[in-house]
């Protein structure tokens, strides 16, 4: 397999990463995509759910005792996002934080875990059911390209009369270990994402 990539000071192997053709990589500015799935599977459906933040949102998240502060801005944090109620992410300082971008879109990504494994990550277009698959190259499963340390998840509420606030954290659960799960909020339901670090995109030709 050949891997071409596009960027200077990369310092995983890029043949670790590729399918039997040639495939260029430009290097981004690290980005985070918030994945769904089996830590021990290769590949899987779902990638219509996945998310992904352009940007580090911990840096620009909003710190639960804050949160008063935020409700009474209208939810507009300092760096300009939306907090929104029905809908709203955590991570494992016990950071408020912006939602990623829904969904992620379909194409061919080098993503690592920031351990051993770089390697490609493949998002295939949607089908006529508007599900979409995703596959990571030579056998790597998703625990491998897993950040351990960055915990993420998404809380809603667990119904139309339910109120589901951050006002309802628990300060003292966090941060959260490393490969631990979210804590629960009282009102809301709870779904962890994994992390996984993008630090580049393939390119046409």
């Amino acid at each position: 397999m050949a891997i071409a990539v596009l960027m200077s000071g990369f310092s995983q192997n890029p043949a670790q990463a590729g399918p039997e053709s040639d495939v260029k990589f430009q290097r981004v500015e690290t980005q985070f995509i918030a994945a769904l799935g089996d830590p021990a599977a290769t590949s899987g459906t779902g990638a219509d759910q996945w998310g992904i933040w352009g940007i580090d949102p911990g840096p620009r998240g909003v710190l639960l005792e804050d949160f008063p502060a935020l409700k009474a801005a209208n939810g507009k944090a300092p760096d300009a996002w939306q907090f929104d109620e029905a809908d709203w992410w955590l991570d494992e300082h016990g950071l408020i934080m912006e939602q990623p971008n829904f969904p992620l879109e379909a194409g061919r990504y080098l993503v690592t875990g920031g351990r051993e494994v770089t390697t490609m990550l493949t998002v295939y277009p949607k089908d006529k059911d508007g599900n979409s698959r995703w596959e990571l190259d030579n056998g790597a499963k998703l625990i491998d390209v897993t950040h351990m340390p960055c915990r993420s998840a998404r809380y809603t509420p667990t119904n139309s009369s339910t109120s589901c606030s951050p006002a309802a954290a628990e300060k003292s659960d966090f941060p959260v270990k490393a490969g631990a799960a979210m804590p629960p909020v009282a009102g809301c339901n709870k779904q962890d994402y994994a992390v996984l670090f993008v630090v580049a995109v393939a390119v046409d030709e």
